[in-house]
């Protein structure tokens, strides 16, 4: 698995993400997106209309990719109470059209950008192995 448990599990509470792609200049664009994690630790994105996105064209021309996904951690949080944490997966997006939405269906198009992640790098969220986390996913 490219993710960690505590990784997963931070990822599950999470439903906003921040999507870079490589645009036709070779600059980047980074949009808001929804996503679900599947169970093999690829990631969907999804969207009204996604495939009349330029997130959506970016990734299908130039499909290598970062997903941000961050928040602040509560006040209360035993690892790092009031600090930014989170996960970024860097990896090679795929578009795809599903039978159904991944999410959102009244709403979200049949179309996703499916992220195989290359590289995961994670932040304040286990107390082992200092603040920050990085590695190749093999």
């Amino acid at each position: 698995m490219a993710l960690t448990p505590t990784e997963r599990a931070y990822l599950t509470t999470q439903r906003l993400a921040r999507l870079s792609t490589i645009g036709p200049d070779g600059g980047p664009q980074s949009r808001p997106v929804g996503f679900v994690l599947n169970d093999d630790d690829t990631i969907d994105i999804g969207g009204p209309g996604l495939s009349a996105s330029q997130k959506y064209r970016n990734a299908a021309a130039r499909p290598r990719v970062s997903l941000l996904i961050d928040d602040m951690a509560p006040d209360d949080d035993p690892i790092a109470p009031g600090w930014g944490r989170g996960v970024e997966i860097r990896g090679r997006a795929e578009v795809l059209t599903l039978d159904a939405p991944p999410m959102a269906p009244e709403f979200f198009s049949n179309e996703v950008i499916r992220i195989h992640p290359l590289r995961v790098n994670s932040w304040h969220l286990e107390a082992e192995g200092g603040p920050a986390r990085s590695r190749p996913v093999s």
